[in-house]
């Protein structure tokens, strides 16, 4: 019924920048809090930044300053901008969104397939 779908993904020299880029699709009514998350090998999948449908923002204290998260409420779209990238950004980074669903009205969680990235030179 939702489809997320992540790009913008690759591969970086540490220092570098990349920009992700989510797309929500499907039956959807609403969209509240979107975010994404990051799972390195052999580690736990751990939020990286969130932001809600009025766009207050919150993020994981190891990428304050370096990654911005914002949306476009019309597209139905979040991104995340990472600057100043380190070899431990390395990861598989998802997005998740919370969304009510034209039929159902209430709001499920929902995931990407995950887009990787590797800081590395």
């Amino acid at each position: 019924q939702v489809q997320l779908v992540e790009s913008g993904g690759g591969l970086v020299q540490p220092g570098g920048s990349l920009r992700l880029s989510c797309a929500a699709s499907g039956s959807i009514f609403s969209i509240n809090t979107m975010a994404w998350y990051r799972q390195a090998p052999g580690k736990q999948r751990d939020l990286v930044a969130r932001i809600t449908s009025g766009g207050a923002t919150n993020y994981a204290d190891s990428v304050k300053g370096r990654f911005t998260i914002s949306r476009d409420n019309v597209k139905n779209m979040v991104y995340l901008q990472m600057n100043s990238l380190k070899p431990e950004d390395t990861a598989v980074y998802y997005c998740n969104a919370i969304v009510a669903t034209l039929s159902a009205r209430s709001f499920g969680t929902y995931w990407g397939q995950g887009t990787q990235v590797t800081v590395s030179s």
